[in-house]
């Protein structure tokens, strides 16, 4: 039986994982190495702890409907999209109406995380910390790792000749990057076109001499703004359209959604998309294609090679003097602090079950949480991973044998050669939203019955199906079921409308 569970990292996947264990009636525990919670996005100035963080302009890409947590709506006055601070701020009341704080050890660092000697019957975890230079050791019955897949940089540079050996001028990852001053009047190469690689040229394009963006894929811009001035993500992630989905064939839908992406702008006249590219990545930038329009960014091929101070392309072209390279081109993750026996079982979030267990395990009471990449919020699909994990380790929830979870990790992990392509592409790997968490509502046994709704209570079950996949609807049934759930639901929009009514005008129709 579980009672003492680790949670390490008390970024926004540890906050979830304490509460729900305290929902459970577990133990927790947290180790954060920092002095605060919030992890990634705790912006800080320095980079010198080798801490991950937020840029100083960065805002969420994902409206603040669909990221909350299930049962803890974020303030009606905050608008959609949230900039670091405020979702700090978001985290912060979080943690202190359900005394998370009290759960966590501040500057204490996870040094290491072993199987005891009798593992095979007791599922226990030797686990050794450090604070202030000071080492103490614990026993835990379950662990739950939280610290995300942005660890360490990925920084691929043997892929660009030249750049180590003859390059004069001054490259960095991304993660080096706080803001734009100190790259004012310089000529700029951005190499991936991430989200991150997006906004960081936007952003570099109002102080530089010239930007110019390398990509290697095929890439789809949407905007925060859709129809009607509201959240993208409220607009297209609904269970309706995912039905569509299912419904039609995967070359129709995928015909469709070109064709809503170019309705904006031809991609393909901006040098960013084609329609008959299989490996495509979608980014989410409101202001990069006015930048290319207005000649502040420039697109490029993928790099050739670097000389002494310029760059050579695949196509041929160089473009001469470049200042600086930037170098926004992803993470990988380590868990340094794993025994190399579990650390070895699993080379991605596609060899765990669910994106969670590492399924070789002979007791299940090791969870990663928050190691998922989404098409949605992965702040949802973390707290729903810890609503089932948790009921794993309380006794309510199971998994199945070992042999079944192998089977299911090997049936939809893809082909080596194509996973291997497609290993540092990052968005290609996403998974569905919707299909993600609601396989693990699921298996939580939290997932509403869209049939029993709509014969129940029309009203809700309209809400849910044609609206936004709000992650309140997880809240509906079972366990955890919070009465707030259905209000949170029908009152959705008003909250998404309500920081916008700072200016009200008359548009009745006799104005």
């Amino acid at each position: 039986m579980v009672r003492r569970v680790a949670v390490i990292g008390a970024g926004v996947s540890g906050l979830a994982s304490i509460k729900c264990c305290l929902d459970e009636g577990l133990e927790p525990t947290c180790f954060e190495r920092s002095e605060d919670i919030g992890g990634l996005w705790r912006y800080t100035d320095s980079t010198d702890d080798g801490r991950v963080s937020v840029y100083r302009s960065v805002i969420t890409n994902t409206s603040k409907e669909m990221s909350c947590f299930s049962d803890f709506p974020c303030p009606d006055d905050y608008p959609s999209f949230l900039p670091h601070g405020l979702l700090l701020e978001y985290f912060r009341m979080y943690a202190q109406h359900f005394n998370l704080l009290q759960h966590i050890r501040f500057k204490t660092t996870a040094l290491s995380v072993r199987k005891r000697s009798d593992f095979t019957t007791s599922g226990q975890w030797d686990v050794v910390t450090e604070t202030d230079g000071i080492q103490e050791s614990h026993v835990f019955d379950a662990v739950m790792v939280c610290v995300g897949h942005y660890q360490e940089p990925y920084l691929p540079l043997a892929s660009f000749p030249g750049i180590e050996t003859r390059f004069k001028g001054r490259y960095l990852h991304s993660q080096e990057y706080k803001d734009m001053e100190a790259f004012r009047g310089k000529r700029i190469l951005v190499v991936g076109i991430g989200n991150t690689g997006g906004d960081l040229s936007v952003e570099l394009s109002r102080v530089a001499a010239k930007v110019f963006l390398s990509a290697r894929n095929s890439t789809w811009v949407v905007s925060r703004v859709s129809d009607h001035g509201f959240p993208f993500d409220m607009v297209n992630t609904t269970r309706f359209n995912h039905f569509l989905d299912w419904l039609l064939p995967s070359a129709l839908t995928k015909r469709i959604r070109f064709w809503k992406f170019n309705s904006r702008f031809n991609h393909a006249n901006y040098g960013l998309a084609s329609t008959k590219s299989s490996n495509f990545k979608i980014i989410v930038n409101e202001e990069l294609p006015f930048c290319l329009l207005s000649g502040t960014v420039v697109m490029k091929p993928n790099v050739k090679e670097f000389t002494e101070s310029s760059a050579v392309f695949e196509d041929g072209t160089i473009e001469e003097n470049i200042d600086v390279v930037l170098f926004a081109t992803g993470y990988i993750f380590s868990f340094p602090f794993l025994e190399e026996s579990v650390r070895s079982l699993f080379t991605d979030n596609r060899s765990l079950y669910k994106c969670i267990f590492p399924p070789q395990l002979e007791k299940p009471t090791l969870a990663m949480i928050g190691l998922v990449q989404l098409t949605g919020s992965v702040m949802v699909g973390a707290e729903m991973q810890a609503r089932w994990v948790t009921g794993i380790f309380s006794g309510w929830n199971k998994v199945p044998p070992t042999s079944r979870m192998m089977a299911d990790v090997l049936k939809k992990k893809p082909p080596v050669k194509r996973y291997m392509m497609l290993l540092h592409s990052g968005e290609n790997l996403k998974m569905s939203f919707i299909s993600y968490t609601s396989d693990i509502a699921s298996c939580a046994g939290v997932k509403p019955s869209m049939l029993r709704l709509f014969l129940t209570d029309p009203r809700l079950a309209s809400a849910v199906f044609f609206g936004p996949c709000t992650p309140y609807q997880y809240r509906l049934v079972g366990r955890g079921k919070w009465r707030g759930a259905r209000d949170a639901i029908l009152t959705q929009w008003q909250r998404t409308l309500k920081p916008l009514r700072t200016r009200v005008v008359d548009d009745s129709p006799d104005s």
